[in-house]
């Protein structure tokens, strides 16, 4: 699975050709969990508050990115840095 960034500990990630809707994965420490990349909503896992807040704020910079990287991805290609 791609890494496409990494800040603070954290760990943003996305596979190819991954299950609806479109969504990035993260990991801090232990702990896991899957975004949606349209409504930043955690759709399985967790993350510790403080960590979850750092992530959506980064993301909600970068959905426009996010979504292309997952297009990307569901068409096996690689998906840019972030």
């Amino acid at each position: 699975m791609p890494t496409i960034a990494e800040f603070g500990g954290v760990r943003v990630m996305m596979f190819h050709r991954d299950h609806l809707p479109p969504h990035f994965h993260v990991e801090y420490g232990d702990d896991e969990a899957e975004l949606a990349i349209a409504t930043l909503e955690v759709l399985a896992g967790s993350l510790p508050p403080a960590v979850l807040r750092k992530v959506r704020e980064w993301a909600s910079t970068r959905q426009a990115a996010l979504a292309l990287n997952w297009v990307k991805c569901q068409s096996h290609m690689q998906p840019d840095k972030l």
